[in-house]
């Protein structure tokens, strides 16, 4: 703790450079009244950092929580604080683009009337996405309802949807880990979520890009506005404003590390790409301010340069080592204990791991090249973790015993393994409450002591829910805005992967749909427990054939009836799908079995 630079206060005046005006109060509601986000709670944040948080974080969050809009550079505006991302307002000839319009359609309204006030009532002319993240464009509907370019790196729709739909509501919930929306803005609570300080929970909307950025060196014109583009690993975009000496650097170089695979899971990062495009960013590209879609910018050429060298050399570090490790027969766990990053790297507060950590790296790129085997046979066929867990506490002699133990491990503390022997003890008996309260306090313990904020999230929301119960999921990804913006080939992936295999083993049966304003044919062929898609299939004859609209396709799926549809058949094979469909469960048990 000692060791870190925290003579080192350059980010503070960078944080309150260009301030112009706050939002007052910072409190934003949706139409029903509901709060969806509250600034001015973490007005805490203002005082000494307590011995429930660590200091670093504690740093971090005090940058964060600043919130308002700033002037950039002549002409280039932001709002942070009102989000976890920020929105970017470039003043053109006719109006003013924005880039990156926030999470929620009730943020974005705020962050745009907060600019308008002190900048004048200038329409918005243009809109960029310079990520496929919510946070990137889940506002749009805020700023603009559309007829204006918007633009998005290549890609795009098929990443926004697919990540928010196929895989949500797992994500949703295990989001509900990583940001910590029910626990207290407090000291002993939530202090920030590392790129911002939590998502907003109104309402996501999508807006389909009129054009796609498909290379690098590409240049676009916005409203006078001049651009040069580049394309980054997963999907993302950076954009030069060579008449304004900036650049944006999207999620490419922040004030933290960011996350390879962040806990509420996601496809893995690639990190020697990440590096690769920080080394063409620092060849192709001169700037006098760097700004991004987090954080504070960063101002003066050779401080530009500076964070776009440390930021590539930390993911080419993180890449490399465990690359080198892994083939030494280290493990991602023991990988992750054994790399420590170069001095140099440690003394720059912007490759701290607030957001990612360099474990997360380390076990992302080990997953990434080996997969989830590490070469053990005791690996190869473990019993799942309940069975698992009655075994150990079995052979601990029960779990009166394993709390003994872990009592022990408490003194001398060890709260790592007191946590897994607790979550033994808890996973072979949820009805343990002396297990319970007592990982309850080992989680509160190691999640004040994290530098991380989604780890410190993490602890503190597993301990809430040891004591609480189960917290429902906050913020809503499945938006119409999503489903609409859903291929007919997704929709029908969407579908597939409801379909319970057991229950649906020894139905066989095939749907013909026909999309009449789309002019396509698809056909759903129910077999062995799996929906199998196939677009203009020849002319057999199907079980059901539906004429309908993809407006209509979506209104069936929701649970509307057919009386609107045009069908041949039998109907009946349409409830026998039906029947054979799971519904998501939103909010599965986490720390308990």
């Amino acid at each position: 703790m000692a060791d870190l630079p925290f003579h080192d206060t350059a980010d503070f005046a960078d944080a309150d450079r260009g301030f112009i005006a706050r939002l007052s109060p910072a409190v934003i509601t949706a139409a029903d009244g509901r709060v969806v986000w509250d600034n001015d709670s973490y007005d805490f944040l203002q005082r000494d950092c307590p011995a429930t948080a660590h200091p670093s974080l504690w740093r971090q969050g005090e940058l964060c929580a600043r919130q308002g809009l700033y002037e950039v550079t002549d002409g280039v505006y932001q709002v942070r604080g009102l989000d976890l991302s920020n929105m970017t307002l470039v003043e053109g000839e006719h109006g003013v683009v924005v880039i990156d319009p926030l999470a929620s359609i009730e943020c974005a309204t705020a962050a745009l009337r907060l600019y308008r006030a002190h900048r004048g009532d200038r329409p918005v002319t243009g809109v960029l996405y310079t990520g496929a993240r919510p946070d990137h464009f889940g506002g749009v509907r805020g700023v603009t309802g559309g007829g204006v370019p918007i633009l998005a790196p290549a890609g795009f729709m098929e990443h926004a949807v697919t990540e928010n739909v196929y895989a949500g509501p797992a994500m949703t919930r295990r989001a509900v880990y990583m940001y910590g929306p029910a626990l207290s803005r407090s000291p002993e609570g939530q202090i920030g979520a590392g790129m911002g300080m939590t998502v907003s929970t109104g309402t996501l909307s999508l807006i389909p890009p009129t054009a796609e950025i498909a290379r690098t060196g590409q240049e676009e014109t916005l409203d006078g506005i001049r651009m040069i583009f580049q394309l980054t690993p997963d999907t993302g975009m950076n954009v030069l404003l060579p008449g304004h000496r900036a650049l944006c650097l999207a999620d490419h170089a922040t004030h933290t590390q960011h996350d390879a695979l962040p806990l509420r899971g996601a496809a893995v990062r690639d990190a020697r790409a990440w590096s690769r495009s920080l080394t063409e960013t620092l060849a192709r590209y001169t700037a006098d301010v760097a700004f991004a879609a987090h954080h504070w910018p960063t101002w003066g050429r050779d401080r530009v340069e500076d964070l776009l060298g440390r930021q590539r050399d930390l993911y080419a570090y993180l890449h490399d080592q465990t690359l080198r490790l892994l083939n030494r027969g280290l493990t991602g766990p023991e990988i992750a204990e054994a790399l420590h990053l170069p001095p140099e790297l440690e003394q720059s507060w912007h490759t701290h791991g607030y957001a990612g950590a360099a474990g997360h790296h380390v076990k992302a790129v080990y997953q990434r090249y080996l997969g989830w085997f590490d070469g053990n046979p005791a690996h190869l066929w473990e019993h799942p973790p309940r069975e698992s867990a009655v075994r150990y506490v079995e052979c601990l002699g029960g779990g009166s015993a394993v709390v003994a133990f872990a009592r022990r491990y408490i003194d001398e503390n060890d709260l790592r393994f007191a946590a897994q022997l607790l979550n033994h003890a808890v996973f072979a008996d949820e009805g343990n409450k002396e297990a319970r309260d007592l990982l309850a306090e080992v989680y509160t313990r190691l999640g004040h002591g994290a530098e991380n904020a989604t780890w410190r999230n993490c602890y503190l929301m597993g301990a809430l829910e040891l004591a609480d119960g189960i917290v429902p999921a906050t913020v809503e990804t499945a938006s119409p805005d999503f489903f609409a913006a859903l291929t007919v080939e997704q929709i029908f992936d969407s579908l597939a992967i409801r379909v319970n295999g057991p229950r649906a083993w020894h139905e066989r049966l095939t749907i013909d749909w026909h999309l009449t304003d789309l002019g396509e044919r698809h056909r759903t062929t129910l077999s062995n427990g799996a929906l199998i898609q196939q677009a203009n299939p020849a002319d057999e004859t199907a079980d059901l054939t539906l004429r309908l609209t993809k407006a209509q396709l979506a209104g069936l799926l929701a649970g509307k009836g057919v009386e609107a549809v045009h069908r041949e058949g039998d109907t009946a094979v349409l409830r026998r799908l039906v029947a054979v469909l799971d519904r998501p469960v939103p909010d599965f048990s986490i720390v308990t079995a």
